[in-house]
């Protein structure tokens, strides 16, 4: 059986400074691609059940692209990801002020974060999977954020097709932290994720206001287009009349993940299928929440490298997390980093399909 691989090439330059681009194969089909410019998730090949290769993430035509006003295609987010109301927050005593991105909140970090930064890259490869260790210092007073803070993200991607992220983060000061990845997932490769069906492990869900911020507690999904308990396919929920869709424009929404097993641990968070199950994904995580946003903002005006257009509702996002405006939320799981301690998640993405299809091929 081939060995995993790992290959570095380049990709362009950004404000005179060269972007690699960093290959991880699995050997047995599943390869990601990765940039130093913002961490950026750009492929993640995956085979479908009969075998043929597509990638499951939606991509930008070029670097330009990639470093001009884009909602976030792929990238790292930090050092908050989702929103802060208002862009304000109190941290023992002190009151902290995060540019404002989106309708007069801080979104994703400030117009600077982490999706925009050259991460510093190394590689290897061993037996059973390929790594990359991406590296970033993000100095005291970065957006407005207290404290130097220095992040690893790391993604494995093993033999048997696993793509895992993990995420660390040290500080010298107290501040507070929330870190995903903001990959637009289409199973099909075709920019239309109406005809997949998609289940969440929660019971719970955080409803918004109009300009995305949660408006109170966490709501029962019971009977709302909200409840993903079972799968259910994803253009048959935002028809439904609810206004809570009008106001994202479809799910733009956190949901509150069921307990895992143990403090602490793995647990699944979302399963995502194609149309008759080609391809399927799980998402697995130790974040307490996960972020569901159907591309709703997508119109058509960004280019796909193969010449295509994004569309509105041609992906979904499945961003793991801590819940939104947590250091404005005593009632939310804390998101506060001190000197002493060290951030740290993972969330894997599995492909069930990949075991089926090779067991098919062993009985055929």
């Amino acid at each position: 059986m081939p060995r995993p691989t790992v290959t570095r090439t380049p990709f362009g330059a950004h404000a005179r400074t060269d972007v690699d681009v960093w290959t991880l194969d699995s050997g047995t089909g599943v390869r990601a691609e990765i940039l130093t410019y913002g961490g950026i998730l750009h492929r993640l090949t995956v085979p479908d059940t009969g075998g043929a290769p597509a990638s499951v993430v939606r991509s930008l035509a070029s670097l330009d692209d990639y470093t001009g006003e884009n909602p976030f295609f792929g990238a790292l987010i930090g050092r908050f990801a989702n929103r802060i109301a208002h862009g304000r927050f109190l941290l023992d005593g002190a009151s902290y002020r995060i540019p404002a991105t989106d309708r007069g909140h801080a979104l994703h970090g400030g117009p600077e974060g982490f999706h925009t930064r050259l991460w510093h890259a190394a590689g290897e490869a061993t037996d059973t999977a390929a790594t990359l260790r991406l590296t970033l210092h993000s100095p005291d007073g970065d957006m407005g954020f207290p404290g130097a803070l220095d992040v690893a993200v790391t993604y494995t991607l093993d033999s048997a097709g696993t793509l895992a992220l993990d995420y660390t983060a040290t500080t010298d000061r107290p501040t507070v932290v929330n870190l995903t990845n903001h990959a637009y997932f289409d199973l099909t490769a075709q920019g239309d994720v109406l005809g997949h069906t998609l289940q969440v492990d929660a019971g719970g869900y955080l409803p918004v206001d109009d300009e995305g911020i949660p408006e109170g507690p966490v709501a029962a999904v019971g009977g709302t287009p909200f409840d993903l308990t079972a799968p259910r396919r994803i253009g048959e929920c935002l028809a439904l009349p609810d206004e809570q869709l009008r106001r994202a424009g479809g799910f733009d929404h956190c949901w509150v993940l069921d307990a895992p097993a143990a403090p602490g641990g793995l647990r699944r968070a979302a399963r995502l299928a194609a149309p008759g199950g080609e391809r399927i994904m799980e998402v697995w995580t130790t974040e307490p929440g996960i972020q569901v946003y159907t591309a709703n903002q997508l119109d058509g005006t960004l280019a796909a490298p193969d010449g295509g257009r994004h569309a509105r509702h041609g992906a979904v996002c499945l961003e793991t997390q801590h819940l939104p405006d947590s250091p404005n939320r005593p009632g939310h799981p804390g998101t506060v980093l001190r000197p002493d301690d060290v951030f740290s998640s993972r969330t894997e993405l599995r492909f069930p399909h990949l075991a089926t299809a090779t067991d098919r091929r062993a009985d055929g």
